[in-house]
């Protein structure tokens, strides 16, 4: 069976859509549309978290099941950000998600949720404050107000999703467009094979990157660790948003 046919009805409506002939006015109402909501969630973004204080964001997969020990860890890494003076921030969705919330919550600090609308599996966890929930159409803002108040991501195992926010992170970082931040992935067994194969395919052999760009990534496997690497980074440092 190709490719082609596994495509969902949703996903050919949209391919379609793009490749529609629209005339000047339908173009230029939608554009203008799209321009007010674009601003609209930025402001809302700006207002809500401008005094948010120094915070971390939890990253990773929507799909972790309570009972997994990944939830546990985000949990734990969440109780203990807060216990340590730090917000807490996540995509605001189940899973990892909802375990960053959830320890943040149990200590009573900071329960930030950036939630995205998603056709499929993306609704807002209970443990964010009822006024640190912002619900967003576009990725791109949502990634905006990340990294405009983080001081540092905590990424866990996760998907296509937490992947892209990890890079952007990096990117960023890497082509100073924001101040260096920590990043710190949690799980060697799942992120081991991701960091073998950045160094010995995009460093050693096509020398895609830099060999000082692999400092820019920590790993660990506790949530101790995870922590004392924030606090190692920002004893040097008087921590604000990041631009």
């Amino acid at each position: 069976m190709s490719k082609e046919n596994n495509i969902s009805p949703e996903q050919q409506e949209l391919t379609k859509m793009a490749f529609e002939d629209k005339d000047w006015a339908e173009i230029k109402s939608h554009n203008s549309w799209v321009i007010f909501k674009v601003m609209s969630e930025f402001v809302e973004g700006f207002e809500k978290l401008a005094k948010i204080g120094p915070c971390v964001s939890i990253f990773g997969s929507a799909r972790t099941k309570p009972g997994d020990k990944y939830y546990k860890m985000a949990e734990e890494i969440g109780a203990l950000l807060v216990r340590h003076g730090y917000g807490v921030v996540t995509g605001g969705g189940p899973g990892i998600m909802e375990a960053g919330n959830k320890g943040a919550n149990s200590q009573e600090g900071k329960s930030v949720g950036l939630n995205i609308d998603l056709p499929h599996e993306q609704f807002h966890n209970r443990y964010i404050d009822s006024d640190k929930l912002i619900n967003f159409d576009y990725f791109f803002v949502r990634k905006v107000m990340f990294v405009k108040y983080s001081q540092g991501f905590v990424v866990m195992p996760g998907g296509f999703g937490t992947l892209d926010e990890l890079f952007e992170a990096i990117t960023l970082i890497q082509t100073q467009k924001i101040g260096r931040f920590p990043i710190i992935l949690v799980g060697t067994d799942f992120w081991g094979g991701l960091m073998d194969w950045i160094k010995t395919t995009l460093l050693d052999k096509y020398a895609n990157i830099s060999p000082s760009d692999l400092d820019l990534i920590n790993i660990v496997d506790t949530p101790d660790d995870a922590v004392h690497l924030i606090d190692e980074f920002y004893s040097k440092f008087v921590l604000s948003p990041n631009f």
